[in-house]
């Protein structure tokens, strides 16, 4: 344990590997999980487009111009904004508690301390399974966002962290 404290509560590493300053990042095939997610809503959203465009602007050449522009550049952006914001997306477990960062030009770091944890929940979807992902989720103590979920996680890191937050909270509660 360091100075600070901030090690580890349990000697156990998880399988993933630290990265800078503790953080830790999602798995590369957690990538494809983040891609077939935004694929799917923005390629809908794309094909909802082409009906309102096709009314406007009838059967001109600038119809079918903005369609094949519709349908290239929502998928292709929907890829690029689920690329950064699986290369955006770190946690940390300490002896204080669990962080979640996310986000670049406006990041979001959420943490939640040890104390506050109430219960866990691992979640893992059809797509999830088949990558060997799952989303741990934190829910914690009070009304203002009492939940904090993390997507993409390996399911070894997923149910380490399941099992280290579980420790935590029969501690506290051996102590009340």
């Amino acid at each position: 344990m360091s100075a600070a404290g901030d090690a580890l509560p349990d000697p156990a590493a998880p399988p993933s590997v630290a990265g800078d300053g503790g953080w830790r990042p999602l798995p590369p095939r957690a990538r494809w999980l983040f891609v077939i997610g935004n694929l799917a809503t923005l390629g809908a959203v794309a094909i909802g487009l082409l009906v309102p465009l096709g009314i406007w602007l009838g059967g001109t050449t600038r119809a079918l111009v903005l369609g094949v522009l519709v349908l290239v550049a929502l998928p292709g952006w929907g890829l690029w904004l689920a690329l950064r914001r699986y290369a955006c997306t770190r946690w940390r477990l300490d002896a204080h508690g669990y962080a979640l960062r996310r986000g670049r030009l406006w990041r979001r770091e959420t943490f939640v301390p040890r104390s506050r944890v109430q219960h866990l929940d691992l979640q893992r979807g059809p797509i999830e399974r088949r990558l060997g992902l799952a989303t741990l989720v934190i829910h914690t103590a009070g009304t203002r966002h009492n939940a904090v979920a993390t997507t993409g996680l390996d399911d070894g890191d997923a149910e380490w962290l399941r099992d280290q937050l579980a420790r935590w909270i029969e501690v506290d509660d051996d102590d009340a």
